[in-house]
């Protein structure tokens, strides 16, 4: 039996962590309803952008590190809350700040807005699956855990895969927070540079769907099966261990 005060510590701590949760799941509620209430994602389209290109490299001309910082910020917000519009961003990345910088901003605002989502995740539903299906699901982590970096890196390079929805995903498995943070930085390098550099060439774009070929979603998708190989390799030469 625990002594009272240890108790009241635990009812405290457990009371303080469902009050956290609800909170961040209120906030997340918030920002997405406030979103799509307010019809937001109509400035996030491509007509939007090219309506305004003009005003948009005036200001980023004038105003650079602010626009860097405001740009990085949006993006932040944009993937942290699973919001659609990634695309637009990432165009417009690349024509406000050319195909070097844009991915590098890109990179940046994308890979902290997934990691945030992760830990939303982690922090709102983790616990909660490991305790309802951490027996079925233990070999499945301990398998993702093991080439965490390869499998990640594989969702994040073939384009099948919805961001968001690798974001939170993995939040509920056993991935080291720093292992998420490196395969998602450098499997969206790829993605990144594409559409930035087809941001310098905003003018000729009419419509989103003209971005996303055939061949290359093909090259995307052998470039992130690519990634397995290690893992498969490691498969099929691990040796058994010996029952004793």
């Amino acid at each position: 039996m625990l002594p009272e005060g240890t108790a009241i510590a635990a009812d405290t701590a457990a009371t303080s962590s469902i009050t956290g949760k609800i909170l961040v799941a209120l906030l997340f509620a918030a920002a997405i309803g406030a979103f799509f209430f307010f019809d937001l994602k109509i400035y996030l389209s491509l007509d939007v952008l090219k309506a305004n290109r003009d005003n948009l490299l005036v200001f980023t001309q004038d105003h650079y590190v602010s626009a860097v910082a405001l740009f990085i910020l949006v993006y932040i917000l944009q993937t942290s809350f699973s919001l659609p519009g990634a695309t637009i961003m990432t165009l417009a990345g690349g024509f406000l700040f050319g195909s070097l910088w844009g991915p590098l901003y890109v990179n940046i605002g994308a890979t902290t807005g997934a990691t945030l989502a992760f830990l939303a995740a982690r922090y709102l539903f983790h616990q909660w699956v490991e305790r309802k299906f951490g027996d079925r699901l233990s070999p499945i982590q301990e398998g993702f855990t093991k080439n965490a970096f390869s499998y990640l890196l594989t969702l994040r390079l073939i384009p099948f895969f919805p961001f968001f929805l690798v974001n939170l995903l993995s939040g509920l498995t056993r991935v080291k927070v720093s292992t998420y943070v490196v395969a998602t930085a450098v499997g969206i390098i790829p993605g990144s540079i594409v559409y930035a550099f087809a941001g310098r060439q905003l003018g000729t774009i009419n419509a989103l769907s003209e971005l996303v070929s055939p061949r290359l979603l093909l090259a995307f998708s052998l470039l992130g099966l690519l990634m397995l190989i290690p893992v498969i390799y490691r498969k099929f030469t691990e040796t058994p261990t010996p029952q004793s």
